[in-house]
């Protein structure tokens, strides 16, 4: 099998390709937008037929939630019309697709961990054109599915435990919201599901077409940060603050914890709690700094 995985430079796509090792059988294509413009529909589609893909995980995406707001030409052109050309080469070729989504495509006014049932309400352009994009695998006849996430973080790349990790070894104290509620995501846990998902099954959407994925657990920022913390041995005093304290462009949903049975029965995944694979992530980050 030749399989394509896109936005390889990402988090995801970083974590997807630490683990491609261990499938000696398949051969993968790491590409990101300067090697291959998913937006440019001739380009993916002779990509597609030189190379022989069979199957994609598109990890590709516009995801500066605030950029988003002042960029929403570029934020549609990725998150939405790029996908929308995935799927049709992946038609083309009658091959596999895991499209990347995100927890931003709800509004955050729900009290229980939203399913994938849940009616949809995006808040800003990242949401709304990320549901643009969930819609062109959902309407499409190809064997496709999405898999929502929610707060990614990764040893790759920029992200929250990072910077929670320098800021803390330069500050005596920092203020984090505690009004936003979710589930933090490793991003190898989910670079894992996505690649035994896709391997070890003849075809994915055989119940529906979309999944919900994330460590086990919820917390706040506040929550998450005092963790990273406690973890890494910083001394660091994490003070709880309403998230009107901080000013930005994009609104943020208050409460994105994902239910994740669907995905567990259906495919017989094991998620980790959320602090256990941070502790493996820290321990990462602190490895490839010595």
């Amino acid at each position: 099998m030749n399989i394509l995985i896109t936005g390889s430079n990402g988090q995801l796509g970083s974590e997807i390709k630490d683990l491609a090792v261990k499938y000696k059988k398949f051969n993968f294509f790491f590409r990101d937008s300067r090697s291959l413009d998913i937006c440019n529909r001739n380009q993916l589609d002779i990509f597609f037929v030189e190379n022989k893909i069979h199957a994609v995980i598109n990890c590709a995406a516009y995801t500066s939630v605030d950029k988003a707001e002042q960029n929403n030409e570029i934020a549609e052109k990725v998150n939405s019309e790029g996908v929308l050309n995935l799927v049709n080469a992946v038609a083309k070729v009658q091959g596999k697709l895991i499209h990347i989504s995100t927890d931003y495509v709800f509004n955050g006014n729900h009290f229980l961990p939203y399913k994938e049932s849940d009616p949809v309400s995006p808040i800003g352009v990242y949401g709304n054109t990320k549901r643009k994009g969930e819609l062109a695998v959902v309407n499409s006849d190809i064997d496709g599915i999405v898999i929502r996430t929610s707060w990614l973080y990764s040893a790759h790349g920029n992200n929250f435990v990072k910077t929670m990790l320098r800021m803390g070894n330069e500050k005596e104290f920092l203020k984090v919201v505690f009004d936003q509620v979710g589930t933090p995501t490793y991003a190898r846990d989910l670079a894992d599901t996505c690649l035994k998902i896709l391997i070890e099954n003849k075809k994915l959407n055989t119940n529906g077409k979309i999944y919900h994925y994330s460590n086990q657990g919820v917390c706040s920022w506040y929550d998450f940060a005092n963790i990273i913390m406690e973890i890494a041995n910083i001394k660091c005093i994490i003070i709880p603050v309403d998230s009107k304290e901080f000013s930005s462009i994009a609104k943020r949903p208050h409460y994105s914890v994902l239910n994740k049975s669907k995905i567990t029965k259906d495919f017989e995944v094991q998620i980790p709690y959320w602090t256990e694979s941070l502790k493996k992530c820290i321990l990462e980050i602190k490895n490839n700094l010595s």
